[in-house]
């Protein structure tokens, strides 16, 4: 397993891009937009996503800011059954807010847990 990235909710998707690729020198991967869904997404970081992780820019549409407390979204782990995964998480104690199975929209299957603070942790099936 590894971290896969780390999710940001921002109110100007393309001031963060700005910041991320003029300030911070990362370089835009890949970008999604899911008008029908009510947002858009900026993949970014300084190497690939097979590389390292890297952060999602993640603008909902029609939010221009948040509260510091709601800015942050989840962190995102890649397995390899993520039903599976769920289950020995559950075993060992941990809340499974979202089972597993196909991301709205999308073939991906992911999954949600929540650690003891209440942070969420995606996890995304790579492969099966």
């Amino acid at each position: 397993m590894r971290i896969l990235h780390t999710m940001l909710r921002v109110g100007d998707l393309q001031r963060s891009i700005d910041f991320y690729t003029q300030v911070m020198g990362m370089k835009v991967i890949r970008t999604t937009e899911r008008a029908d869904q009510g947002y858009s997404l900026a993949f970014v970081g300084y190497g690939t996503e097979q590389d390292g992780a890297v952060i999602e820019l993640t603008y909902n549409h029609g939010v221009s800011q948040y509260e510091l407390g709601t800015a942050y979204g989840h962190i995102a782990i890649a397995v390899g059954d993520a039903a599976a995964q769920c289950e020995r998480i559950t075993q060992a104690g941990g809340k499974v807010t979202r089972p597993a199975g196909p991301v709205k929209g999308g073939n991906t299957v992911i999954a949600f847990v929540e650690d003891p603070d209440g942070y969420k942790i995606e996890l995304i099936q790579t492969s099966h």
